[in-house]
């Protein structure tokens, strides 16, 4: 059964602006658009390097024991530089507040975002939750406390 995600439109949404949809069967991830409020329909643009909380006029509900991830979309990415900088994000299912995405230009020209462009998108994901425990002692493996790059370099 899948999880249900209620919406509801802010105040200022512009309510012809498509909630997340998925644009094939297969799919994993839900394009998201921005939705800007009246007085910022024209848009924006984003110098390189800057980074912005884009609204995308809703407010969600996520059923208990999923997330939704925020990712960026590959095009976008690779194309323009536009990146999600905390990728993923997570969305909690207690948070209730106006869903905003925050976009960064890792390119070396603006990017615009206009109004109603897809900006990224959301994966629900299962959430399993830990209980964190203090030890005197860890069990050994083979990397030990090895760091980053410890298991050596591909070729």
């Amino acid at each position: 059964m899948e999880p249900v995600i209620a919406i509801e439109w802010l105040e200022d949404a512009d309510r012809d602006i498509p909630l997340p949809a998925y644009q094939t069967d297969g799919a994993a991830g839900a394009d998201v658009r921005a939705n800007f409020p009246a007085a910022d329909r024209a848009g924006l643009r984003l110098l390189p390097g800057a980074r912005v909380l884009v609204p995308v006029g809703f407010r969600m509900a996520i059923a208990s024991g999923y997330e939704v991830q925020v990712r960026p979309r590959s095009g976008l990415a690779l194309k323009q530089g536009l990146t999600i900088p905390n990728a993923p994000g997570t969305i909690d299912s207690d948070y209730r507040g106006p869903v905003g995405v925050i976009v960064m230009n890792l390119g070396d020209q603006p990017v615009d975002i206009a109004h109603g462009d897809r900006i990224a998108q959301f994966v629900v994901a299962p959430v399993v939750r830990a209980r964190f425990e203090l030890s005197d002692a860890l069990d050994e493996t083979d990397r030990g406390s090895g760091g980053f790059g410890s298991t050596g370099v591909s070729r």
